[in-house]
């Protein structure tokens, strides 16, 4: 989770990441919040605008329409690749999508089929449409691509996201195919190429990697009742040694309602709270645990 970018600091990463930024009107103080809550937010959100024209392809997502009041998304991309900043806080963008998509980018794990609707995503993404008919005909120049690559890279830069944290709205809500033109995982692999990662594959197939200092985390899935792993019981002395024991005996390796009420102390430790305190670890707080490796 994450507190979304302010004004003033978004216009400074994108120029840091030597873009080209055009500030739209009132901008700064164009948002949907009085319709609901914007963040935490997970990840950044790629459109096509099914427009030509630069001009009236932001006045449009600016505007938005008398069905879809704008703004329609963040940032307009151009195809020179420049950046027009439409809104600033919760846009109407993203509609709803997959809640398994949406924990797919929280974990920063391969994104499942997008099946449902049932998760409102104007609240967790950032949006940026770019200009383009979305016929597979109309071309996507290089800088245009290029401008995607940055601006995707830079918000997940300050954030400390990986590629993995950018989707497409093709892959969030179910009957949607935008972008189409080129394909996000190629973007993701330039995204990671600027970010300084190595770049996901497409088609992944096991590689010997290094065995890491700490456990790698294991996926939410992982935890549950019955699943017994020298993990666990790793991961509870991690609990233990950081206060957050909720232990009477152990820690074992069978996953317990003790393993979930100490790792909920260890979330409520970083500062999470409600629903994001669970008890059920995700990859930030996982790797803030620094569970050895087992």
């Amino acid at each position: 989770m994450a507190k979304p970018l302010s004004a003033s600091k978004m216009v400074e990463i994108l120029r840091a990441e030597g873009l080209t930024v055009h500030e739209v009107r009132n901008w700064r103080n164009h948002n949907r919040n009085s319709k609901g809550p914007w963040g935490p937010v997970n990840g950044v959100m790629i459109h096509h605008t099914v427009t030509s024209g630069t001009a009236a392809s932001v006045d449009i997502c600016y505007d938005g329409y008398s069905s879809l009041p704008g703004p329609l998304c963040h940032g307009v991309i151009d195809k020179k690749g420049h950046i027009h900043l439409v809104g600033n806080g919760r846009a109407n963008h993203a509609g709803l999508g997959d809640s398994d998509v949406l924990r797919a980018v929280i974990n920063e794990t391969k994104l499942p089929p997008d099946n449902e609707a049932d998760t409102d995503g104007n609240r967790h993404f950032y949006g940026f449409e770019c200009i383009n008919l979305g016929n597979g005909k109309d071309p996507w120049p290089e800088a245009q691509k290029e401008a995607i690559e940055k601006v995707a890279a830079a918000i997940c830069r300050h954030h400390g996201w990986s590629e993995r944290s950018v989707i497409g709205h093709k892959e969030w809500q179910p009957g949607k195919v935008d972008p189409r033109g080129f394909t996000m995982d190629g973007m993701r692999r330039r995204i990671a190429q600027r970010l300084g990662g190595k770049p996901q594959a497409p088609d992944p197939k096991p590689q010997p990697q290094p065995r890491p200092t700490y456990e790698p985390f294991p996926g939410s899935g992982f935890f549950h009742v019955g699943q017994n792993s020298p993990v666990i019981t790793a991961m509870g002395r991690r609990l233990v040694a950081e206060g957050c024991s909720r232990y009477e005996e152990g820690p074992g390796p069978e996953w317990t309602e003790a393993d979930r009420r100490s790792y909920q102390a260890w979330q409520q430790k970083l500062g999470f709270k409600g629903k994001d305190a669970d008890g059920i670890p995700g990859k930030f707080s996982w790797d803030k645990l620094k569970v050895p490796n087992s």
